[in-house]
């Protein structure tokens, strides 16, 4: 079930299953994201969102069903972790930086140890990727002198240092107050309009409005609506009206 040359979906999710213990969390999810599209998944708390997007990285083991991401297969037990995770980088809540070492330093790991980039090619990488989301001044600033946005950017911008094709964030900004918050989104929407093909789970409902060139509502594990942001403002589920009418 490869993805053909002339379609141009980069994710793939055919009736995905995952359950932890006795609770089922996911009941046969499916969706496609096309190259270069946005796509948040919306929904409440413990409709299943995270772990979907988990699922795509590997971080989960599905129960049935097919995930396909830049061309591997993820459900494939013979899978190789280290090509998939060259290809996608993800973003989650918690910033994960190493706080003994400086900015610079946490996001020129993975290319020096990964990839084995020669430590100046590494640093000029990490400078760029630093201007990239706006802390071009903070190379050699620790994380714990940086606000919990700046920390959040750097761990976009140590992500983006290992040039994925595919960026998945988790939540990124339910930890950090408003006007942190709209640093980190301005910094993934220069990412949209550069063409980065991206799956988000948010609660921002007006950033996944305004963002999203595909809106997946789940609840309860399914996927009960998907289509443009124009889904919120016509619910055809009373589902999505109820979800809607809270967060909007």
């Amino acid at each position: 079930m490869n993805i053909s040359p002339d379609n141009k979906a980069v994710i793939v999710l055919r009736d995905v299953e995952k359950s932890f213990g006795q609770v089922k969390v996911l009941h046969g999810v499916s969706f496609e994201v096309a190259r270069g599209q946005v796509t948040v998944l919306i929904g409440r708390s413990g409709s299943g969102k995270s772990t979907a997007l988990r699922c795509m990285d590997r971080l989960e083991k599905v129960d049935a069903g097919y995930i396909e991401v830049c061309g591997h297969v993820v459900t494939d037990p013979a899978l190789e972790l280290r090509k998939l995770r060259l290809d996608v980088g993800i973003v989650f809540q918690s910033y994960n930086l190493f706080p003994h070492l400086t900015i610079g330093e946490n996001i020129m790991l993975a290319p020096r140890s990964v990839k084995k980039l020669p430590k100046k090619e590494a640093a000029d990488l990490a400078r760029a990727t630093l201007a990239q989301v706006g802390l071009g001044d903070k190379f050699d600033a620790y994380p714990e002198q940086m606000s919990g946005g700046q920390q959040q950017r750097a761990a976009i911008a140590r992500s983006l240092a290992m040039q994925p094709k595919v960026m998945l964030f988790d939540e990124v900004t339910s930890a950090l107050d408003p006007e942190l918050t709209g640093e980190v989104l301005r910094v993934i929407e220069r990412l949209a309009a550069d063409g980065m093909t991206m799956v988000m789970v948010t609660h921002e409902m007006g950033f996944a409005r305004r963002i999203a060139d595909q809106l997946v509502f789940m609840h309860q594990g399914k996927i009960w609506e998907k289509g443009h942001g124009s889904i919120l403002d016509a619910p055809r589920t009373p589902e999505l009206q109820r979800f809607a009418a809270q967060e909007l």
